[in-house]
């Protein structure tokens, strides 16, 4: 049974007890104590010792032996006494101190309260006090602007969620920079809103990129819309390598915190040119030749010599594709110790099929080992084992490694788009990432297009039909805005295309519906082939645009009900993409996008475009979306609606999936 002392009379000091024992008047001394129990009750303990006598007592006959048998005894009793009451003591003592710190932390507590209650009616006042659209006003204006969001199902809680803490961590940035949009609609307000999150994820990342095409100084691919695109809203630096004529090929290193001479699309551009090998991009085209190993390793060495001579420490080198891959290797077998111990590796991938095979002993060139290099496990090829493949190092010798595909998932690539790697991916396959195509949403947005008659959003589509009557009139078509239109933007036309359009159009029913075709280039076989394709649909109307003019793209995407594109995955035009941003159905026609949509919608490794194309427009033919137009208007109206809310453009998943890359590089 524990036990808890409380002192009911003066207990003497040890220092008493001394004076005591030497004194020569030995009366007796009382010690009363008590000793209450845990259920309440009080042991009286005045009795121990009732009498404590002090010295010998010699006239009363005790022998001095019984007499100093009994001080020993009394003295041991005193002793248990004394240590009792020294824990007693310390009990006490401890208790008091932890009642005295709970005591302290719930006044903190308390206060804290209290200032945060005073806060809050501060606020409250402020804002009952009407503060127009000063900073207090702007700042509550968006939280409310956010439930609303949730409300009408613009975005889920966790997303709303993530809002509310970016508003408040910023919220002297926030309430500066969205003054001037919150007249707008929500859509315009949540583009904004995630733009503005993704600058802010972006904050202490030094990035350099190495690669051969930016857009607008060297597009030939989907590498150029894709590193401009993903740069866009970075603050980066650019190196180039000159290149023949009027047209200059741009290598392009990007690098942070740098601000260099030449601004293009807003990125700073620097220009390298080789001294001793001029002839390397001095020529009519930018790949295809037989030395395009010994072109893009001169510069993939070139370009690593610059950084650790201008003594750049990036965190991470981001490259791209078989033409700067060898950068892995030529990183950690010569540069990592010399001054970028910190740096790591960063692939992007855009086609697989390109791998670049060479004879082992060309490595020598860049001043790399053959005999090291040539194994399995590193650069030989899988297939072809005399030779290196240079993709393959790239991906062994990268700490990351992101996929671009917007329809495939991780586990399909490896398993059937992997091009001879498939084992090499499989063995690397925790550091694949899969990242989806975006498009440029400050130059593809209907609500601030400048080349629309009228902008419109998802909200307000009245600007749509305008831009519909627009189209029609300039095309010299019949001005109905209730009249289907089908527009068709591809960059070429192959005989499988062509095969594939014509059954697409000929098994829906398109009798009184427009189309207008038109190409990203002066192409003139495509025009005699859609010329022809033009008079066998009798049924329809039918305009073919040979001519390519910027304004009129823009108004086929804004005038369209449909898109007939190419492919879901089209890193080049991203036809698909915009036509969702304009509020058109894309409808792919080529095969290989009909035969994703019997497995996409069941991968949850696909991206979130893949997914969102699944479970929307993947899965319909022309043919029952013009049905669905006609008979069910309400609910494609509100696919579409849903369709514009949807952020695909490079500042959304593409973004996030580089930024988580680089995090988990940083972190290594």
């Amino acid at each position: 049974m524990s036990m808890n002392f409380l002192i009911n009379a003066a207990i003497p000091s040890p220092l008493y007890f001394s004076q005591q024992l030497n004194t020569t008047n030995r009366k007796p001394i009382r010690a009363p104590l008590r000793c209450s129990t845990n259920n309440g009750e009080v042991n009286d303990l005045s009795t121990i010792p009732s009498q404590i006598e002090l010295g010998a007592q010699d006239n009363t006959g005790v022998s001095k032996e019984e007499f100093r048998s009994s001080s020993i005894e009394r003295e041991m009793k005193n002793n248990d006494i004394w240590r009792l009451f020294k824990e007693a003591q310390r009990n006490i003592l401890y208790l008091n101190k932890q009642r005295l710190d709970a005591v302290e932390e719930l006044n903190k507590t308390n206060r804290e309260k209290q200032l945060l209650l005073e806060k809050i009616e501060q606020l409250e006042v402020e804002k009952q006090a009407g503060l127009g659209k000063g900073n207090l006003s702007i700042f509550w204006e968006l939280l409310l602007r956010i439930d609303s969001m949730v409300l009408t199902g613009m975005i889920n809680s966790g997303e709303a969620s993530n809002l509310r803490k970016l508003v408040f961590d910023y919220k002297v940035s926030v309430a500066d920079l969205f003054a001037d949009i919150l007249p707008e609609g929500d859509a315009d307000l949540l583009a904004e809103l995630r733009r503005f999150g993704s600058g802010s994820k972006k904050n202490g990342f030094h990035i350099i990129h190495i690669c051969t095409e930016m857009d607008p100084l060297v597009s030939i691919g989907s590498l150029a819309s894709y590193v401009t695109g993903l740069s866009g809203s970075w603050e980066q630096w650019e190196l180039g390598i000159p290149g023949n004529k009027e047209t200059t090929l741009k290598i392009v290193l990007k690098h942070l915190r740098f601000h260099g001479s030449i601004v293009v699309s807003g990125i700073g551009v620097t220009f390298i040119q080789p001294l001793h090998y001029s002839s390397f991009f001095n020529r009519e085209s930018v790949y295809g030749y037989s030395d395009d190993f010994e072109r893009f390793t001169y510069f993939s060495r070139a370009s690593l010599d610059y950084i650790v001579k201008s003594r750049k420490q990036p965190d991470v080198l981001h490259i791209h594709n078989w033409e700067t891959a060898i950068v892995g290797p030529l990183f950690w077998d010569i540069f990592v110790k010399q001054g970028l111990e910190g740096t790591r590796i960063l692939l992007s991938c855009h086609n697989l099929n390109s791998l670049c095979l060479e004879h082992p002993d060309k490595l020598a060139l860049c001043g790399l080992d053959p005999a090291r290099l040539h194994r399995p496990d590193r650069l030989q090829d899988n297939t072809k084992t005399h030779l290196v493949n240079i993709l393959k190092g790239g991906v062994v010798y990268s700490n990351k490694v992101v996929i671009v595909s917007s329809m495939h998932s991780k586990s399909r690539i490896i398993r059937s788009l992997s091009h001879g790697l498939e084992s090499t991916l499989a063995i690397h396959q925790d550091k694949l990432l899969v990242a989806p195509c975006g498009f440029d949403s400050s130059t593809w947005d209907p609500s601030n297009d400048k080349f629309l008659t009228e902008n419109y959003c998802a909200e307000d589509m009245k600007g749509k039909t305008v831009c519909k009557v627009t189209l029609q009139q300039q095309l010299g078509l019949s001005k109905d805005a209730s009249t289907i239109v089908v527009g068709c933007i591809f960059s070429d036309v192959s005989e499988v295309f062509l095969e594939n359009l014509k059954a697409v159009v000929r098994g829906a029913n398109v009798r009184g519906i427009q189309f207008v075709f038109t190409g990203t280039n002066k192409l003139p076989s495509a025009s005699r082939a859609l010329v022809s394709f033009q008079e066998e649909l009798k049924d329809g109307i039918v305009i073919f645009v040979d001519s390519y003019d910027d304004a009129l793209l823009h108004l086929i995407f804004s005038g369209s009900d449909i898109i007939l594109c190419h492919s879901f995955h089209d890193p080049v035009l991203q036809v698909a993409l915009k036509a969702l941003k304009y509020g058109a159905a894309p409808i792919a026609v080529t095969s290989s996008d009909i035969e994703f949509r019997h497995f996409a919608e069941f991968d949850h490794e696909s991206t979130r475009f893949s997914r969102f194309i699944s479970s929307t427009f993947g899965n319909i033919s022309l043919s029952q979306a013009l049905e669905e137009i006609k008979n069910n208007p309400l609910s494609w109206k509100r696919k579409i609606k849903d369709a514009m809310l949807q952020d695909f453009s490079w500042d959304a998943d593409c973004n996030d999936i580089h930024i988580s890359a680089y995090t988990a590089i940083k972190n290594l």
